[in-house]
């Protein structure tokens, strides 16, 4: 079954709202009869009172015909009145509709996805939900307003000089018609305008928050390349819009002034066939006075405010129609659990070590307490670390350090032999990645957000690794590689997964993971963790369960003066804030393997 387009599918649900009010409708109309009326007696009268009386040199008829014209101008303001009394009638109901549909959707996403904060809502509720109403109630008062002053000014023109419709009638035809067509494309131009700025918004708020993993990645070019794709994308879409805007003044033009140039032009040849100056001049006061101002608005309204209305509309209906429920990462089944992994010495490779920090020290501000104060460590190639202690401890601190993205207050950091200091991320890209737990996935296909790392990453490397990392479900639930990427549409443990993969295909030899498994199940970041601990290189890892500490060849505890370094049972023996930690991370996973060691609480 074939689904209405968006533009008529809100086409016709403004038609049903106004059936469902058509007691305003109906009186907003009869309060415009009136302002007809007053239309038609402006130019009558003046007729009249030049036809009648001062041309006939009849000088009480002429004042008693403009009194007529003055009598009708002083009803503007009742009927302006009770104009604004109905359309209140009909905008504020619409208002309320809207405002329901916002907090209905907003509540119907919460209950889907809980974990999944809608900022969007609070825009459509008062940003998007003013504009619908101040745009619809706009373009009611232009549309009627031109309709009923131009039922005003040909019922006076008929009533002057039937004649008078022939120099009149096919210039404005023509001109509507010639706007009428440039509508649609014009609509078309607005609804891209707005979204390459959306998409432009989107490219730099997903920048903005991933910008540390854009940073440690080295991809702040890449970001930096797509950013100007969309800045030049908005840039086309907003000189496409302006050409239209100039096709709308010729076509305004063409409805608005060439009726009173043909009027003009054609004045001695209805002189002469019986037109009257009176008649004449009453015509021009229809066109000048009445119609042409009144088609003047209505046409920058619909070009404008109306085309905006209905591209705001069309994203309110896709923002609050409720949708299925986000698609969950499904958690492969684990390998069977291999045997612990040889220590491997701190020295003798006969090359330098993956990490080395001697004396690194750093504080937030000159009088508060150290984070990390003279830390050394050395990780050896191809070892796995994890990193563990309370929260706020130092161990974002001490990954954005060990990555280069935080100079150190003391100290120094190598990379397989090469100094940290003074490099900038681009250099430091080739030597290692971090994901932190905020990860970073834009707007583009599923292998563009995977390659970005890798451009030159087949599609078989790419199935492959979404595999290993158990990413495979999710990128069939999007469509597989080739498939946009919406990052609102991700839940956090899902933008996670996509960045993993990611980094598992960078050929930097080092990974960061900094908690970059947190929103990922048990099972699924074991998974994970398994497949980059077996990836060639070095890992360390910011744990946040038992079960990552376990895993690692030695774990690192910070926590200010009881911070040690060791081997899982080494800790449990030697470090009572390890098993303090280990303690509550037990009482946590009551499934986690335990020790025969004694675990304190």
């Amino acid at each position: 079954m074939r689904t209405a387009r968006p533009g008529r599918r809100t086409f016709r649900r403004g038609l049903r709202f106004l059936v469902g009010h058509r007691r305003a409708v109906l009186a907003l109309a009869a309060w415009s009869l009136v302002e007809s009326v007053q239309t038609f007696l402006t130019g009558y009268c003046l007729a009249r009172a030049l036809d009648d009386g001062f041309l006939a040199d009849r000088t009480a008829p002429g004042l008693g015909w403009l009194a007529v014209a003055a009598a009708a101008a002083l009803t503007v303001g009742p009927v302006q009145r009770g104009v604004f009394a109905q359309l209140a009638a009909l905008v504020e109901p619409l208002r309320d509709v809207l405002v329901r549909r916002a907090v209905s959707g907003a509540l119907e996403r919460a209950v889907a996805d809980p974990g999944r904060v809608d900022l969007t809502a609070v825009s459509r509720l008062t940003q998007q939900t003013e504009l619908v109403r101040d745009g619809f109630a706009g373009l009611v008062l232009t549309a009627r307003s031109f309709v009923f002053h131009l039922a005003g000014a040909l019922a006076g023109l008929l009533a002057l000089a039937p004649v008078l419709l022939l120099p009149v009638l096919p210039p404005l035809l023509v001109g509507l018609a010639l706007f009428t067509a440039a509508l649609r494309p014009t609509a078309r131009a607005q609804r891209a305008f707005l979204d390459a700025g959306e998409a432009l918004a989107d490219r730099a708020g997903a920048a903005a928050a991933g910008l540390r993993d854009v940073t440690a990645c080295g991809a702040a070019p890449v970001v930096g390349e797509r950013a100007g794709a969309e800045i030049d994308t908005a840039e086309r879409a907003s000189r496409t819009l302006a050409r239209w805007a100039a096709v709308r003044a010729l076509t305004l033009g063409a409805a608005g002034q060439l009726p009173v140039v043909t009027l003009l032009i054609m004045a001695p040849w209805l002189l002469r066939h019986g037109v009257t100056a009176g008649a004449l001049a009453g015509a021009f006061t229809f066109l000048v006075q009445s119609l042409l101002p009144a088609l003047h608005t209505l046409m920058t309204a619909l070009a404008t405010a109306g085309a905006r209305l209905l591209v705001v509309l069309e994203r309110f209906d896709r923002a609050t129609e409720a949708g299925p429920p986000p698609t969950k990462v499904a958690s492969s089944p684990l390998p069977p659990a291999a045997g612990p992994r040889p220590l491997l010495p701190l020295a003798g490779h006969g090359r330098p070590p993956a990490v080395r920090a001697a004396g690194v020290s750093l504080r937030y501000g000159a009088a508060a307490p150290p984070v990390l104060d003279g830390l050394d460590l050395v990780v050896e190639e191809g070892e796995h670390l994890a990193v563990v202690g309370p929260s706020g401890v130092g161990k974002s601190t001490l990954t954005g350090v060990l990555s280069g993205l935080r100079t150190p207050d003391r100290g120094a950091v190598w990379l397989d032999g090469v100094p940290v200091a003074g490099r900038g991320a681009g250099e430091l890209a080739p030597l290692r990645v971090l994901i932190p737990q905020e990860a970073y996935v834009f707007t583009g296909t599923v292998a563009e957000n995977l390659r970005l790392l890798d451009p030159a990453a087949s599609a078989d490397r790419l199935a492959r690794v979404a595999d290993l990392l158990g990413a495979g479900p999710l990128l069939d639930a999007l469509g597989g590689p080739d498939a946009v990427c919406d990052p609102a549409a991700l839940s956090q443990g899902q933008r996670q997964l996509l960045a993993l993969c990611r980094a598992y295909l960078s050929p930097a030899p080092l990974a960061l993971l900094d908690e970059a498994t947190c929103h990922l199940d048990p099972a699924a970041e074991a998974l994970a963790e398994t497949a980059f601990a077996a990836r060639p290189g070095t890992l360390i890892v910011v744990a946040h369960r038992l079960s990552s500490a376990r895993r690692a060849d030695r774990v690192l505890v910070l926590d200010g003066a009881r911070s040690a370094l060791g081997t899982h049972d080494e800790l449990l023996r030697d470090s009572a804030a390890y098993r303090e930690m280990t303690g509550c991370w037990a009482a946590d996973e009551p499934n986690a393997p335990h020790d025969n060691t004694t675990v304190g609480t």
